[in-house]
C-alpha cells in the first residue's frame, strides 16, 4: 500500500505550489538539516526555475517557521538549542491530543493499520527515511479525520520546524532503538476511549522528546540542499 502523499509531479499546479510541495517533503523527510544554508538563486538553479516562484514558495516555509531569511538572499534551517526544542515539545503535547480525540469518530482505522504495518517494517530493515514519512503519515492520516483544520496547520507547522533535527536524531540512536504508540491509539480508537487516545498521542511525543533531549546538536551545515 502506498503512503498518502501529495502529487508533486502535478503538472495543473502553478509553479510556485509545486515548488512549496517540493521543499515541504525535503524539510519533512531530512533532506535539509539544522543549519544548512541556501540561497534563492541556487534553489532557482537547482530546480530550473526563475527566482520569482522561488521567492513566494520561501515566503511561505518562512512564515511557518520552517525557514529563516537573512540577507543577500540566503535562507537557512533554524538551528535547535534546547530552550527552542522544549518550547515546540510543549506546544505539540497540547496540541495533538486533542487534534486525536476530534477525530476518534471519523478516522480509517484500516489505514492506520496499513501505515503502523509499513512503519515496523522500516524499524526492521532499518530505514530512517521509511521510519519518518510513515510516521508522519499516521499523525496525519488520524489528524486530517479531525477536520479541525486550523490546528492541523498549526501541527504541520510544529512538525515542519521539528522534522529537520527528527532527522539527525533518529539517524543517530537508529530504528532499532525507537519506539512509537500507534498500536496502543489504534486500540484506543477502537474502542472508542478518548482518555487512553490522548494518553498515547502523549506518550508517543513525549517518548520522542527523550531521544531528541540526549541527542547532542548537530554541526551546522552549509553544503547545498540533498536531493536524493
Amino acid at each position: 500500500m502506498d503512503l498518502p502523499q501529495q502529487d508533486l509531479e502535478d503538472v495543473n499546479l502553478p509553479t510556485h505550489e509545486r515548488l512549496y510541495r517540493d521543499l515541504r517533503e525535503r524539510l519533512l523527510f531530512g533532506k535539509f538539516r539544522p543549519g544548512m544554508s541556501v540561497t534563492l538563486q541556487g534553489i532557482a538553479d537547482d530546480h530550473e526555475v526563475s527566482l520569482t516562484p522561488v521567492r513566494e514558495a520561501i515566503r511561505r516555509l518562512v512564515a511557518e517557521g520552517a525557514l529563516e531569511m537573512h540577507g543577500n538572499r540566503r535562507i537557512s534551517v533554524p538551528e535547535m538549542d534546547d530552550d527552542r526544542i522544549e518550547e515546540l515539545l510543549a506546544v505539540r503535547l497540547m496540541l495533538e491530543p486533542e487534534i486525536a480525540v476530534r477525530a476518534i469518530d471519523n478516522v480509517d482505522v484500516m489505514l492506520l493499520r496499513a501505515i503502523d504495518d509499513q512503519m515496523d517494517k522500516a524499524i526492521l530493515e532499518g530505514s530512517v527515511d521509511n521510519y519518518l514519512k510513515c510516521n508522519f503519515a499516521f499523525h496525519f492520516a488520524l489528524y486530517r479525520a479531525s477536520n479541525a483544520s486550523i490546528m492541523i496547520s498549526m501541527a504541520e507547522s510544529l512538525w515542519l520546524q521539528m522534522a529537520p533535527y527528527m532527522r539527525v536524531v533518529c539517524g543517530r540512536v537508529g530504528t532499532s532503538n525507537l519506539d512509537d504508540q500507534h498500536k496502543r491509539a489504534i486500540a484506543a480508537i477502537e474502542a472508542k476511549d478518548i482518555g487512553a487516545l490522548r494518553a498515547s498521542i502523549m506518550e508517543d511525543i513525549s517518548s520522542g522528546a527523550a531521544f531528541v533531549r540526549t541527542t547532542p546538536q548537530p554541526e551546522v551545515e552549509t553544503n547545498s540542499i540533498d536531493k536524493s
